[in-house]
């Protein structure tokens, strides 16, 4: 029997020719554009950990990309760019150049505040430095009404948006195209056809409205925008920047702010999450002013073009209530972080109390061991979190924290009535916070968010007793809880702590 022929036929000299040599050769490519891919894509990781070192805010960050960057590139890098920025560059730039107007009402602001006498110091070396965190000062003469859960808060929107005779600003991270969502559409079409401006701007990547709700809009004559975080050559791959700030004004009257956004699982009735426990604000009188200065930066970074005719005659409240607020807008942008030094003060000011209502509670070392130093100086130091999170990162990382809290006899609840959302901090009997900001590096660091600080004893105790009321329908974690889970879950809220820096 003759021996089978080769597959492939060799030339006198040995080599291979005809259909072997091709498919020789595509390998030897294949083989060549591999290599140049591992060496370009090692290359591009070595340039990006350069940026890294650079850029990154902490040495542990630094560490972390550096390895990733060289050892496993081909995610490593993409990931990087799209996750890896701590500034919003692009915002800042805009701010320099286009803000000029925003810039000077904020200065005739100030002034006439401070001809009027509506500027409060409550406390002057505290209020001094947070002022200068917020670039706005403590403003008398307002008024301010808790919102406790979705009924009461989209109620209170709602009948503002229907009362507005001259213009209507609406900011939010979150707007869902179901019945809340419509019916918000359904007001803003109201009071443009009542001849009254109307403006929507809302954060792309939180908010996936569907081009027939914004053209509706539009159609109207309302100008609508999304954020757009990506404009820019610079930013085209950036998604890890949002606006997370939740704010409504009206007439530059009266402003709503708080943690809702629209949707109906904010009203409780998401199946999946049951009942949601929220809090927002609906504010009156000068501090209306600052928080409409935020809604404009954003809103010349998002347009192009500012807002013309705006209201920036700060007046008190009709209700004749005066309470002392700031308001603190934060975000990537800002040459410090602000969001971050904001909340450190607030714990380092605590000397009787301290409670912080947050679901998403991921801090960093620097605040574990502001924390602990509160709860050794004699503070009742009190976290409450949801005992049901929306994010298993979240939630697992949540528990990482635990022993190091109680060790310096802080107390963490876990709220058990449903899906809690908002973010609270009550600091001794004068000084609370209600706004978008959670405490984790997102918040700090990554979004934009808006806070109203009150320095005021009666709307302190207020805040107080509705916490009171959660710290009822909470559950008490006990010491060594996290060490009655078995292995495989205490492995797992360690390896979740390990990816704090990116929820």
């Amino acid at each position: 029997m003759n021996d089978p022929e080769p597959t492939t036929k060799r030339d006198q000299t040995g080599a291979p020719s005809g259909a072997g040599a091709k498919a020789s050769k595509t390998k030897s490519r294949r083989r060549l554009w591999i290599t140049l891919f591992v060496l370009f894509s090692h290359f591009v990781g070595l340039l990006t950990s350069v940026h890294a070192i650079m850029g990154v805010r902490t040495a542990q960050g630094a560490i972390g990309w550096v390895v990733s960057l060289n050892t496993f590139p081909y995610a490593a890098v993409p990931a990087y760019w799209i996750l890896g920025r701590s500034k919003f560059n692009g915002y800042v730039t805009a701010r320099r150049l286009d803000d000029a107007k925003v810039v000077e009402w904020g200065r005739s602001y100030v002034k006439t505040l401070t001809e009027r006498k509506l500027i409060e110091q409550p406390d002057r070396d505290r209020a001094f430095l947070v002022e200068k965190l917020a670039k706005l000062p403590f403003t008398t003469g307002n008024d301010a009404e808790l919102l406790v859960d979705g009924d009461a808060t989209f109620q209170s929107i709602f009948e503002g948006i229907s009362k507005a005779e001259k213009y209507v600003l609406v900011q939010f991270y979150i707007i869902q195209n179901d019945e809340v969502g419509q019916e918000l559409k359904t007001r803003l079409l109201e009071r443009a056809k009542a001849g009254v401006r109307c403006y929507l701007l809302y954060d792309e990547i939180g908010s996936r409205l569907p081009r027939a709700y914004t053209d509706e809009l539009k159609q109207a004559g309302i100008p609508v925008f999304p954020f757009n975080s990506r404009q820019g050559e610079a930013n085209r791959f950036q998604i890890n920047f949002r606006n997370h700030r939740k704010i409504v004004i009206t007439d530059g009257r009266a402003a709503w702010v708080g943690g809702l956004n629209v949707g109906r699982e904010y009203k409780g009735l998401d199946p999946g999450f049951g009942y949601w426990r929220d809090t927002h604000l609906r504010l009156a009188g000068p501090v209306v002013q600052s928080i409409q200065v935020s809604f404009m930066e954003d809103w010349q970074w998002a347009s192009g073009g500012p807002v013309e005719g705006l209201n920036w005659d700060p007046q008190p409240a009709a209700s004749g209530v005066s309470r002392p607020v700031l308001c603190l807008p934060s975000g990537p942008a800002d040459s410090l972080e602000t969001c971050t030094l904001f909340f450190l003060n607030a714990i380092n000011m605590a000397k009787t109390r301290l409670w912080i209502a947050s679901p998403y509670f991921v801090p960093d070392e620097q605040f574990i061991s502001a924390l602990q130093l509160a709860a050794l100086r004699g503070a009742d130091v009190r976290i409450l979190i949801p005992d049901k999170a929306d994010n298993p990162l979240v939630q697992y990382s949540a528990w990482s924290y635990l022993e190091a809290l109680q060790k310096a006899g802080i107390k963490v609840y876990r709220y058990t009535r449903g899906f809690m959302h908002h973010k609270v901090v009550v600091v001794d009997d004068t000084y609370c916070t209600v706004g978008t900001a959670n405490f984790d590096n997102r918040s700090f660091r990554l979004n934009f968010e808006i806070t109203m600080a009150f320095a005021d004893r009666d709307f302190t105790r207020q805040v107080t007793a509705m916490l009171e009321n959660d710290l009822s329908h909470a559950r008490l974690v006990r010491p060594g809880e996290l060490q009655e889970h078995g292995f495989w879950f205490r492995l797992a809220v360690q390896a979740a702590r390990l990816t704090a820096p990116v929820q």
